[in-house]
This record gives C-alpha cells, sequence and structure tokens, in this order.
C-alpha cells in the first residue's frame, strides 16, 4: 500500500467516532472501506456473506456506533468504520441468532438464511480508545504465527469492537535500518536483535540476543508479515499501534557516534544485560529519532498512536533527569508524528509522576494494567494527575492455561469509574499477556465498552451460554452459573488478577504452591464447587455440542478439573513421603503421574493445546536446517527455562510461561516429577538423603533435545472428559 494511503486511513482510523447511527444518513465511503467489513464477512460466514449489506455512516457527536435492521436472508448493518460494522453484526449473531466467533472455538451452525431482528440491534461505544494486546503478547501467544493466524486474531478483534490494536511485527527491521545509518553493520545487528519469540523484552528494553541471530529473510519475511497487519487493521477502520523509540541503542553507541551519551541500565530478569539508554536531550537522540520514524514509515506507515514504557521494571536514568527525558521523547514523537498519542502501560510505578508531570497530558494515554489487581487503586484521576487512562486487564501472565478472570472487580468499577465527576477514563485495555484464552472473559471485556450502565453478571453469563452453543439449555446455564460463580468470580480483594497456575508444570517440590514465580500461592475458588461445571457440561444436549466452541470449553474445563487436583494430592504425597511410608509415597505418586497423562490426552485434542504445533510454526519460518533448529529452540526456550541459566534460576524466570498444553505435560513436566519421586523413593529405601537434581541442565537439554510431538490434535474430548469426571 502507498505510504500515503496509508497514513490518510491511520488518520481516519484513529480519530474518535463521531455519532450515534441511528438518524444518521449513508455518507461516501472509500471502496476499500465498503468491501472490508464484507471480505471479513466472507472469511467467516461464507455461506451467508450474500445475506448482509454493510454501511459506512456519518459520525456524529462522539461516538462510534453500528444499528443492525432487516427482515429475514436480509440484513442490513450500518456503522462507523467496517470494524464496528463487524461489531454490529457480531452483537446482532449474538443476540438474534445465538452464535458467535471467538479467540477458542466459535458457534455457526446457522439457518440457510439469517434471522431477521425482532427490534433494530443498535450500540453506541462508550469509550474512544478500544485497546488490546499486551507488549508480550507476540512471544506468549505466537511469535511464529503466519497471515492467516493474525487475519483471524484481526477479524475476531474487530468483531468483539476494538479500535486500537499494538503491533510489534516488523519493529525488528526498523531498528536494523535505522541503526545501519548509524554507525553499524548489517550482521552485528542480526546479532543483537533477540529471535521472535523474545523480541517484545528487547523492545521494552531488557534484553537483546537470546534466541538469534535473526537472518536477513526473516527479517523481509516478518516486515512483509507486519504490512499485512497493518493494511488490513487500516482497511477495517482500526488503529495500529507502533512501537515509539525512546532510546534503545546497541552496544558500544557512544563509540560509533563520537559525543553521544549514553546511560547504562544494568540486568534484567537476573541473567540479561539490558541495552544502554540513550540520554533523550541531546542532539545525538534527536537525530536517531529521526530516522527511526522516517524508516518506520517506510516500512509501516504512519499512525496516530505509539506505546513507549521509559525505563520499564527497573530502568535507570542515571544522571538525566527524568522529566527532561520524557519532554525530549514527547518532542522527538510530535516532531515526527504532530499529534500522535503516547500509549504508556500503567504497571508498578510506571509512568513515573515525572513523565506524567513533563508532557501534554492531552497526548497521552496511559493503559492500567492494575484496574482490577490491587484494591489499593481506588482514584486513577489522582494518581496521574487527571491523565487519560484505560481500564485494563492483565487476566493472563506468561500464557498460562488457567481459567478465570475477576469479572466481578469489572462490573463493580468500570462503569463507575468512568460516569464519576472529572473522570479521566477513557477506553478499555485488553492486555492478557497472551491471547488464546478465556473466550467469555474476552466477551464480557470487550462488552463493557458498548454497555450502557454496570453490568449484571448473572444475566450475562446466562446469556453467555446460549449464545455459545446455539440455544438454551438448562446444563449449559448451570456450567456457566458454576464458572461465574467460581473461575469468574474472584476479585481482586486478594491483589490477584490472574487465576492460580497448575502445579504439573512446577520444578518438582514436595512443598511447591505454584509453577511460576509470580503466579498466586493458592487457588482463589472452592475446587470441588468448579468440578459441578464438568458433568453439567456433559449433560448439554447431543445437539448443540456440534461446535468448536464446546468442545473448547469441554476440554478447558476438564484440563483446570486435573489440573486443581495436583493441590489436592501433592499435599498427601508429600505426608506420605515425610511419614517416611514408601508404600504410600509410591502408590500416590503414580496416581498423580497417572493424571499427567489423562492431562495430556486432554489437552491433545485442542489444536491450540499442542507443542507440536508451537514448534512446527516456528520451524516454518526457517529457511535452512540451522535457522530451523534455532528458531525452534527461540520458540520452546520460552516455554521452558525462558532464558540462559543465570536468568532462570537466578532470575526464576523458569517455567514462567508455563501451559498445560499436549507435549509439554507429557514430556518435560512428565519427565521431571517422574526423576523427582524416583529419587525420593530411593532414598527412602535406601535410607538415605535424596540426592539434588540439576533442574536447569535437564530442562535446557530437553529443550534442544527432545522428541517431535504431533502439531494436529487427536482423540474425542467428550469421551476423554467422561474419563476425568469419573475419576474426580
Amino acid at each position: 500500500m502507498h505510504i500515503a494511503r496509508r497514513t490518510l486511513l491511520g488518520a481516519v482510523a484513529g480519530s474518535a467516532a463521531l455519532g450515534a447511527v441511528a438518524g444518521a444518513s449513508p455518507a461516501p465511503a472509500d471502496a476499500a472501506e465498503v468491501s472490508a467489513a464484507a471480505a471479513a464477512l466472507a472469511r467467516l460466514l461464507p455461506r451467508h456473506r450474500q445475506q448482509v449489506a454493510f454501511r459506512t455512516v456519518a459520525r456524529k457527536g462522539g461516538a462510534d456506533a453500528y444499528r443492525v435492521t432487516g427482515r429475514t436472508g436480509r440484513i442490513t448493518v450500518e456503522g462507523t468504520t467496517p470494524a464496528v460494522q463487524l461489531t454490529g453484526f457480531h452483537r446482532y449473531l449474538r443476540r438474534t441468532a445465538h452464535a458467535h466467533f471467538s479467540w477458542n472455538g466459535e458457534q455457526t451452525a446457522l439457518p440457510d438464511r439469517l434471522p431477521a431482528p425482532a427490534a433494530p440491534v443498535t450500540g453506541t461505544a462508550n469509550a474512544v480508545h478500544r485497546f488490546v494486546l499486551n507488549d508480550t503478547s507476540d512471544g506468549y501467544t505466537g511469535p511464529y504465527r503466519d497471515w492467516a493466524a493474525w487475519e483471524r486474531e484481526i477479524d475476531v478483534l474487530a468483531l468483539h469492537g476494538f479500535n486500537e490494536v499494538l503491533v510489534y511485527a516488523g519493529a525488528d527491521a526498523v531498528y536494523h535500518r535505522t541503526f545501519l545509518e548509524h554507525g553499524y553493520g548489517e550482521a552485528e545487528l542480526r546479532d543483537w536483535i533477540p529471535g521472535p519469540a523474545h523480541q517484545p523484552w528487547w523492545l521494552l528494553q531488557n534484553m537483546a540476543s537470546f534466541g538469534g541471530p535473526v537472518s536477513d529473510g526473516l527479517l523481509a519475511r516478518r516486515t512483509a508479515l507486519a504490512q499485512r497487519i497493518v493494511d488490513r487493521l487500516r482497511e477495517l477502520g482500526m488503529t495500529p499501534v507502533l512501537p515509539g523509540w525512546f532510546g534503545t541503542v546497541p552496544p558500544d553507541f557512544a563509540l560509533r557516534n563520537p559525543g553521544a551519551r549514553v546511560v547504562p541500565q544494568g540486568d534484567w530478569g537476573g541473567g540479561f544485560r539490558r541495552p544502554d539508554w540513550l540520554d533523550p536531550r541531546t542532539p545525538h537522540f534527536a537525530r536517531v529519532a529521526r530516522t527511526f520514524y522516517r524508516v518506520q514509515e517506510e516500512l509501516l506507515g504512519a499512525a496516530p498512536m505509539y506505546k513507549m514504557d521509559l525505563l520499564h521494571e527497573g530502568g535507570t536514568p542515571g544522571d538525566v533527569p527524568v522529566s527532561d527525558a520524557a519532554r525530549a521523547v514527547e518532542e522527538a514523537l510530535q516532531s515526527a508524528r504532530p499529534g500522535a498519542v503516547w500509549a504508556i502501560l500503567g504497571w508498578q510505578e510506571n509512568p513515573r509522576r515525572e513523565i506524567l508531570d513533563a508532557v501534554d497530558r492531552s497526548k497521552m494515554l496511559v493503559l492500567d494494567g492494575l484496574s482490577d489487581r490491587f484494591p489499593k487503586v481506588t482514584d486513577r484521576e489522582a494518581d496521574w494527575g487527571g491523565t487519560p487512562y484505560a481500564f485494563g486487564s492483565i487476566w493472563n501472565f506468561g500464557g498460562h492455561t488457567a481459567m478465570g478472570a475477576n469479572t466481578p472487580d469489572w462490573a463493580a468499577l468500570y462503569d463507575r469509574w468512568r460516569t464519576k465527576p472529572g473522570s479521566a477514563l477513557r477506553g478499555i485495555a485488553l492486555m492478557p499477556e497472551a491471547t488464546g484464552n478465556n473466550p467469555a472473559a474476552l466477551a464480557l471485556f470487550s462488552d463493557l465498552a458498548w454497555t450502557d450502565g454496570p453490568t449484571d453478571l448473572a444475566a450475562w453469563f446466562r446469556q453467555w451460554s446460549v449464545t455459545r452453543y446455539g440455544a438454551a439449555d438448562p446444563h449449559a446455564a448451570r456450567a456457566w452459573d458454576v464458572l461465574r460463580r467460581t473461575a469468574y468470580g474472584t476479585t481482586r480483594a486478594d491483589s490477584w488478577s490472574e487465576a492460580a497456575d497448575g502445579l504439573f508444570g512446577a520444578r518438582p517440590d514436595l512443598a511447591v504452591t505454584h509453577a511460576g514465580t509470580w503466579s498466586p500461592r493458592r487457588l482463589r475458588y472452592d475446587a470441588a464447587e468448579f468440578e459441578k461445571a464438568l458433568p453439567a457440561l456433559l449433560a448439554v444436549a447431543p445437539g448443540l455440542r456440534g461446535s468448536s466452541a464446546y468442545r473448547y470449553d469441554l476440554m478447558d474445563v476438564a484440563r483446570q478439573c486435573i489440573a486443581n487436583r495436583s493441590r489436592l494430592l501433592l499435599p498427601r504425597i508429600k505426608a506420605a513421603h515425610d511419614a517416611g511410608d514408601r508404600a504410600r509415597f509410591d502408590g500416590l505418586t503414580r496416581q498423580w503421574l497417572d493424571w499427567m497423562t489423562l492431562l495430556d490426552q486432554v489437552t491433545a485434542t485442542d489444536a491450540h493445546h499442542l507443542l507440536g504445533r508451537w514448534a512446527a510454526d516456528a520451524r516454518a519460518w526457517g529457511a535452512t536446517p540451522a535457522e530451523r533448529d534455532t528458531l525452534e529452540y527461540d520458540a520452546v526456550s520460552l516455554l521452558t527455562i525462558w532464558g540462559p541459566r543465570a536468568a532462570a534460576d537466578g532470575g526464576e524466570l523458569h517455567d514462567y510461561a508455563n501451559r498445560e498444553w499436549a507435549g509439554l505435560i507429557g514430556g518435560l513436566y512428565r519427565l521431571r516429577w517422574k526423576t523427582y519421586f524416583t529419587e525420593l523413593s530411593d532414598a527412602l529405601a535406601a535410607g538415605r538423603s535424596p540426592k539434588p537434581v540439576d533442574w536447569f541442565a535437564l530442562e535446557e537439554r530437553w529443550t534442544r533435545e527432545r522428541p517431535p510431538f504431533p502439531s494436529s490434535p487427536r482423540g474425542d474430548i467428550v469421551r476423554i472428559a467422561r474419563t476425568v469426571a469419573s475419576r474426580l
């Protein structure tokens, strides 16, 4: 796409929607805009594509809006952008046709002729900013996804009403080309850039190089993918949010650029040297910034919003005043992109108050990652001096497969914070560290931006059970009411926003309480109550079991039931060991390993719970056997050791991205626990202390030399889930 057109569409996408659709007249629209929603429908529902007409209408009054009307087999969708039209159509599907799309499964068993809505289906956004994706998403969701996967992701995001999408793909090529103009050679820059799985933390200025080097061919292929992503977003009237530049430079920048002043940033994660930071007050910073934004526009076009986290997770300003640095970063952005918004994550102590006090707050958006995390968060207007912010949720860390989210906090806080006098809340920010999990949470959170007044959770989940499977069913309603009160009934009162991970994925220890170092130490709901959801799902009417949505939910609930069993069984194993009862210890550990076998079988039924697929996706990007091996190691190491020994052990990053996937469970996780239990049993028999195990050495060896695992799903989840239910 021509750069001028990219810039124009980006400006259109980034402007606030301007009015309700009711009563608005159709406006002349770009042909590409008119066809974008129809093209999406052709991908999603090809059999019904001729039954829906999409119309772009003029904006009035400041809000995106849609209106769906029509008769049987002839539906008209009006909306302020193609993406908003898709949002309206999806709302019609959910309300009228009891169908929907999601990250995980869909229900599209529709009649030959689409049903007529009983009354116009209308919606008006209460939030200008509907931001989605975490900085870490490219790593933990799928660093080696192809265009087909991204195309599907964008369609799903549009259907759910989002209008601002973080795009990290292609940033590696931007940095590479930028620093070729500032004293560096092509090969040394490729050595500096990490593998795609680890690039998010490089862009956050946490680390460099690990998982690389990247090849010229890989940079070119990733650039081509990024161009397709941003082009599609603009076609739909959505904003690609691109990374801005705030001073990250390769090693020895001052030697290559005499007179430059850099501030060393020390270490991150126990084993990574952070990239140096170029003093933003200096002419060298201004020159590099000009190059960066020029190269970025040449490759990806301009955008109305840029994501930057100055001094993220322990970065140090040295003797550079933070306020001066913030002003200089902002000046460089505004010089290159007048009027652009600086998006910054609200996380830990970020953004520092010195940053907010130094910049034009009207051109900053804080993406609050702690809205549903800490009960002490009550007044963001005071915390951030009235800076516009988005109500956010990070319900998932590292791509953990645990079910759950603090939905009562969303229902209790969002509308109240948005409507209070003097509110600075201007949007929502959906930021799980990995997508592709908790489809109910995706739907509920995205609905906040299109709902007037508070959300009635009981009513919402009751309707969700109908939408999810295609018709009302008492057993489906019962299952989802159980899930509402358990996994989706947790709150921030305990200062957690994510569900507890299972213990099968933890480094073995009889007293272990969590797999990821920063994960909850206990289950945040009643496991016995949660288990009631499984027989309820299994009792759903046979005619409603045909959708991928039903199969996913059955898999996910069965998986979670088994994962929760790990917290009941491990204390019994410990008690047997501490009592010196080897026979009981061996019997209980056999049960543990049997549960792991069943868990591997459950997850093997879903395409997105396969380590084999994750590895195959990475290898598909390589051009040579050596490159394929490098990329596979980059992808798999993120899930196991994360980084080198110092980071995995000293920084405790091992298993940060643990997940209950077929291949991981039956491979590394089973190997670790079997090794551990065997040693403890042998020690009991010999009356000696158990020998220590070098877990990193075992994990590193397995990460590099493990056997291949299937990349396609296998097994009947209904049959396997019945087995799970019978053993609970």
